[in-house]
């Protein structure tokens, strides 16, 4: 017999839901069926995700779609670039696996920016797709405290109130339960593909888009919208002509992504570069009517720094020639990525595009290319943990926030792991700030700006980017990892062997005098001869000094870049303590800003919308002006109610 009494009516019974109310009747357990996090997609955010989860302890569940699409790399079969590459090492050093699966799979290195300052210098491999999607697949099912499973997710399962996550259902009607759940969908979210004037219900091409989530998430209360991504046919290899493209080769001395791991990096292949031209854009103004961007079949906002051909040849229509970048996909295949020319057009219109590219003239198209639209939620719904502000234990990671590339959706996914489990275990955040990291400057920018196109991370986004290179992204987070249980205690020690070099080596250079003066006018330190433009480390060897063995080439080029640009250096470090400064002055989430008159009417809206955690993220809200920010300091130190 269930007892009404406790419930107050019948009606009150209904209005808890079926599923919660047998729940808590026990008329049904949780038991079987419960898990302290839930993954829900396993693409390169879900991955990090389950990953850092499972490593910190927690029992944890990822969904997948399709077994085989683990760690797909839907787009380009590559990691890095611009800032993409910083992330990557990033995510490596907390102890991530995107770093470690890039150069395992990787069949060509290079670090670009070489002729540009250190700041963007930046690491990218070519990837074997099917081996990193296989090896992606081999670490989770390896990863202990990790379950896998293969379904699809139809709604999330929310409390009584409607404010905090239970669990989430499959389309099979399955109830899963944890008290942390993150959605690392991608572009699945009702996801629809196109090509020309047809179009299709998918989550990407050959796999099934997730059509009702999405009405789930904008029940319980969350703002959707939709975006558009793209990609380019593929190739045949073998249909190009070697004779009218441009070999680029990797580095003769190859770099890649993870920290203190012995791992041999492989140049197996070369990409090839070759332009557009006249009559390429020619074709496409000819047919942008049946273009499925330009021909009005596409709703979504595409991204800008990454857009379709269709949209470079409108928008910067007094180029005559674009890059084309041809990129193989593995070592045992044909099939080659061409970059530069995503697009939505249709096939024989493809046909003809390509054909019209030098080099490309007999080459055989083996996939098409196509749009793809798909929902994602406004991201100023999140915390800086990717935690949701209305709905408690339910995080967000990936694309599902309006992001693109692999590399984001990865920070995301770890971040949002590690978050998932420090609430889990009742322990304070773990904040990525904007001075501290590449992956600090992506979370603030989506919760505190949001985005109104597919956001993508650039050097240009970080004020700090001098400190925030690609070369130290251990010393930067390396700690924190290891704190947190993700970095093993043999890559700890290796770490730490390396902070002592380096600072045995700094120490020697300023106290010891040259032994040969050659051009010197007069003898001097080994470490003012370093800070000489045209020296490099090797270059010291002439004036005597002898380099002990276990300097590596890492460790030379840390060191000289800290002593060519310490006055540049010190000068960002004094600015990242006044930002710590705005940082630590916190103010109360639970405060009113509508009730502070002294504050512009657009400003109060925002602050209330994005509940800034401190002065300094309150400052960076679009909308919220310097008058606004003293307006609130006064308001705070009149009512004493923040805290330093």
């Amino acid at each position: 017999m269930i007892n009404l009494q406790k419930y107050g009516s019948l009606d009150s019974v209904l209005g808890l839901g079926i599923l919660e109310f047998m729940l808590k009747e026990q008329v049904i357990s949780r038991s079987q069926n419960k898990y302290d996090v839930i993954v829900v997609g396993a693409g390169h955010a879900g991955i990090e995700a389950a990953l850092a989860s499972a490593r910190m302890g927690a029992r944890t569940l990822i969904f997948v779609i399709k077994l085989e699409s683990i760690g797909r790399m839907s787009c380009n079969p590559s990691i890095g670039g611009p800032a993409k590459g910083h992330l990557a090492r990033e995510i490596d050093a907390l102890g991530g696996e995107i770093g470690r699966a890039a150069d395992i799979t990787g069949i060509q290195f290079r670090m670009l920016n070489r002729k540009k300052g250190p700041a963007v210098w930046a690491p990218r491999s070519q990837n074997d797709r099917t081996y990193y999607s296989n090896h992606m697949r081999e670490t989770l099912e390896a990863q202990p405290g990790l379950e896998i499973k293969e379904s699809i997710i139809s709604e999330i399962l929310l409390s009584p109130k409607k404010d905090e996550i239970i669990g989430v259902r499959s389309i099979l009607k399955e109830a899963y339960f944890a008290p942390k759940v993150i959605l690392a969908n991608g572009t699945f979210l009702r996801g629809k593909v196109h090509v020309g004037d047809i179009s299709y219900s998918s989550g990407r091409a050959g796999e099934p888009a997730a059509e009702e989530l999405s009405a789930s998430l904008v029940k319980a209360g969350l703002n959707l919208k939709r975006f558009k991504t793209g990609t380019p046919p593929r190739i045949d290899l073998r249909t190009v002509n070697m004779n009218k493209v441009e070999e680029q080769p990797g580095d003769a001395d190859p770099q890649g992504f993870t920290f203190y791991r012995d791992i041999k990096l492989r140049n197996d292949i070369s990409c090839y570069l070759t332009f557009t031209n006249p009559k390429t854009h020619e074709i496409i103004k000819n047919n942008l009517s049946k273009s499925a961007l330009y021909g009005g079949f596409i709703g979504g906002i595409g991204p800008r720094y990454c857009p379709s051909i269709e949209d470079k040849v409108v928008k910067f229509y007094t180029k005559e020639h674009h890059q084309v970048f041809i990129e193989p996909e593995g070592r045992n295949t044909y099939e080659a990525y061409v970059n530069g020319i995503s697009n939505s057009l249709p096939p024989n219109i493809q046909q003809q595009l390509v054909a019209s590219i030098p080099g490309l003239e007999q080459a055989a198209i083996i996939r098409y290319g196509y749009a793809i639209e798909y929902d994602y939620i406004v991201p100023d719904e999140l915390r800086v943990t990717m935690e949701t502000k209305k709905i408690k234990g339910l995080y967000l990671a990936g694309q599902i926030n309006g992001t693109s590339g692999y590399e984001e959706a990865a920070a995301q996914g770890i971040s949002a792991g590690i978050n998932a489990v420090m609430a889990l275990d009742g322990k304070d955040p773990v904040i990525f700030d904007r001075s501290q990291s590449y992956l600090g400057v992506l979370l603030d920018d989506l919760v505190t700006k949001g985005t109104t196109e597919p956001y993508r991370l650039f050097t240009s986004r970080a004020e700090y980017r001098l400190h925030l290179r690609q070369d130290n992204a251990d010393e930067r987070l390396m700690p924190a990892g290891y704190k947190l249980g993700l970095v093993d205690d043999e890559r700890w020690q290796k770490f730490q062997t390396t902070l002592e070099i380096m600072k045995r080596e700094l120490e020697f250079l300023k106290k010891t005098t040259c032994s040969i003066k050659n051009e010197l006018k007069e003898s001097t330190k080994y470490i003012n001869i370093l800070k000489q433009p045209e020296i490099d480390y090797d270059g010291l060897e002439r004036f005597g000094l002898k380099l002990p063995p276990d300097v590596t080439k890492d460790i030379k080029n840390r060191i000289t870049l800290q002593i060519k640009y310490k006055g540049y250096l010190k000068r960002q470090l004094a600015e990242i303590e006044n930002f710590k400064k705005m940082e630590d002055n916190r103010i109360p989430e639970k405060i009113d800003y509508m009730k502070i008159d002294s504050i512009a009417y657009e400003a109060r809206e925002r602050l209330n919308k994005i509940k800034p955690r401190s002065i300094g993220q309150a400052s960076r809200i679009s909308g919220v002006n310097h008058t606004d920010i003293s307006s609130l300091l006064i308001y705070l130190k009149k009512n004493q109610t923040h805290k330093r």
